[in-house]
């Protein structure tokens, strides 16, 4: 209830409310505070906000327990409940309509993967066993490709279907116009692509965190046929394996954890590949194709 009257009095001197608006509060007060706590916050607002009060956009169940605060506020300073419940069910219907446009955040966004933390990936890894050599080929594919997590992992073994994840023979190497080399991965199914229709991720050379040597190193320590999973490792049977997601994060998150970083990096590998586009200066157009992204929401994680 604390945090609630405390954004709530954020939002009054964002927005220069009168304090004697504050108590009692009016309806279109706190429907228009219940819209703004669930939304993201303009540049000005920032500003306005400084560097010591972070601002980060509450799902419509929290906007809901603000709103739950500041009527226990009016109450305790003696005043009647400011919103019957018409008012509570016009807020509903606003928040509801927010929240179709995609402009609510239910989570805070992961931050992204960076260089420096793909480098201390790699220096965690032992590239000649299957599991690690596994881990850094869909890491780099994942950053450099702008890929989904999904999109290299499954949730299960059992759950394996190459109709639906790739393959081995689903990965093209190829050498461009100009000599240099690049690799294609072609998705059997991408949440962008209409159905039955492949969808290609290129990559091309990275220096030493270089997702077509990850590539080629796979193969050589996990040999598999052209229908295996393409991010494969071999078990204690000698069976290749898919990788499954969880296994995968976990490994990455505690790797990244004792280099001191924090430990939920589930969507941010395709975040920080984008990221490290932007800053290459490459065209916000091109990244928003070549990472699949169906809208321009990326740009909120960057």
């Amino acid at each position: 209830y604390g945090s609630g009257i405390h954004k709530f009095h954020i939002f009054c001197d964002i927005f220069s409310i009168p304090e004697a608006e504050h108590l009692p509060a009016s309806f279109s007060l706190l429907h228009s505070f219940s819209l703004w706590a669930a939304s993201d916050p303009t540049s000005p607002e920032l500003g306005i906000l400084g560097t010591s009060v972070p601002f980060e956009p509450v799902a419509p169940s929290v906007a809901h327990k603000y709103l739950s605060a500041v009527r226990a506020w009016h109450i305790a300073q003696g005043w009647p409940a400011p919103l019957d419940d018409s008012h509570l069910e016009c807020i509903n219907w606003s928040l509801h309509g927010l929240e179709n446009l995609g402009v609510c955040r239910h989570h805070p966004p992961h931050p992204p993967i960076t260089i420096a933390m793909l480098s201390a990936l790699k220096a965690s890894l032992t590239l000649s066993d299957p599991f690690d050599a596994c881990i850094w080929a869909m890491s780099t594919c994942a950053f450099f490709g702008m890929m989904h997590f999904g999109e290299v992992s499954v949730v299960s073994h059992a759950a394996f279907n190459p109709s639906h994840h790739l393959t081995r023979g689903n990965a093209f190497f190829r050498t461009d116009l100009r000599g240099s080399p690049y690799a294609h991965l072609d998705l059997p199914t991408a949440k962008t692509a209409k159905p039955g229709e492949t969808q290609s991720v290129f990559l091309n050379e990275q220096g030493s965190l270089c997702p077509l040597a990850a590539l080629h190193n796979m193969p050589m320590v996990t040999p598999a046929s052209a229908s295996d999973p393409l991010f494969s490792w071999r078990d204690s049977s000698g069976l290749p394996c898919p990788m499954v997601k969880s296994c995968a994060m976990e490994h990455i998150n505690n790797i990244l954890s004792a280099w001191g970083w924090g430990n939920h990096f589930g969507h941010s590998f395709c975040i920080g590949g984008a990221s490290f586009f932007l800053a290459k200066k490459v065209d916000p157009e091109i990244i928003h194709i070549a990472g699949q992204w169906k809208s321009l929401a990326y740009q909120v994680y960057i």
